[in-house]
């Protein structure tokens, strides 16, 4: 098994790397969604992100018949669900809040349902468009390239060192967001900033990696972790260890069985998240 999986490194090695790298960042940004509560609004920006690269397909087959065109790139593809998932982030973690306004659960729910409906819709008479959305429902890793993996490190370490150098702040805004507006932290400010980069991280992820593997990576290891673990500081540690090792031992399964990567890793960590609520239940026993 492990031998067929180093054979096979040559061809994927990109996708085996875009993925740990995509499941490493996601499950660091997973922390603060999960510790928050807030498991939901995952999968309503990354259906808005999907929505965002249906709207790219749509335009560029009305603004342009060349295939060769930066209307058919996949840079726009991306920077389109991008747009859409950072816009969904804001509508669902910043909205307002007061006697009258919606509750940010509803608000997650229209941006779910609506985002889930037009995708579809938009690409229904386009059998190019509609088979690249299918292909990202798949959650088909195979595809990365080079310049995927370079990204998502970047973006990793960007993401890490600044979940370092502002520890204190990130965890104020975990446990005590009321303590944090006491002390002076400008708590809406940081929602609006967390926003933006997990929608874009999440955009750029999903047109690589598709919706399950994205989402998962996004919420079922800090799942793990939130389980296991006495203190949250330890998640930003737990998380992303679950995450990369998970991510290891799916590719090996995946490349051994003919399985598709993306929905292996989900599999591999729900299964886990199962192990730790079964851990939490004795130990607290």
């Amino acid at each position: 098994m492990i031998e067929n999986f180093f054979d096979s490194w040559s061809l994927f090695q990109h996708a085996y790397l875009s993925g740990w790298f995509i499941g490493l960042l996601l499950s660091l940004l997973g922390v603060l969604v999960v510790a928050r509560d807030q498991i939901f609004i995952g999968a309503a920006v990354s259906q808005a992100s999907m929505l965002g690269i249906a709207v790219g397909l749509w335009l560029g087959s009305a603004v342009s018949q060349d295939p060769h065109s930066w209307w058919h790139s996949d840079l726009f593809h991306s920077t389109m669900g991008g747009v859409f998932a950072v816009l969904a982030a804001l509508l669902t973690t910043t909205g307002s809040r007061g006697s009258g306004r919606e509750t940010h659960e509803a608000i997650t729910g229209w941006v779910f349902l609506v985002s889930l409906s037009l995708s579809i819709l938009l690409m229904a008479h386009s059998p190019i468009g509609t088979e690249e959305i299918n292909r990202l429902s798949a959650s088909t890793i195979i595809g990365a390239r080079q310049t995927d993996v370079w990204i998502f490190a970047a973006m990793f370490l960007v993401t890490a060192t600044l979940l370092f150098v502002y520890a204190r702040q990130a965890l104020l805004l975990i446990l005590d967001p009321a303590m944090a507006r006491a002390v002076g932290l400008r708590v809406d400010v940081w929602n609006r900033l967390l926003a933006v980069w997990l929608g874009l991280i999440v955009g750029f992820s999903i047109h690589v990696s598709g919706v399950v593997f994205s989402f998962a990576s996004l919420v079922l290891p800090a799942l793990v972790a939130k389980n296991v673990c006495r203190e949250t500081r330890h998640l930003f540690v737990v998380a992303p260890a679950v995450s990369l090792l998970t991510g290891v031992l799916a590719f090996v399964l995946a490349n051994h069985y003919d399985y598709p990567p993306g929905q292996m890793a989900a599999a591999c960590l729900s299964g886990l998240v199962v192990g730790a609520w079964l851990f939490r239940w004795l130990r607290a026993r």
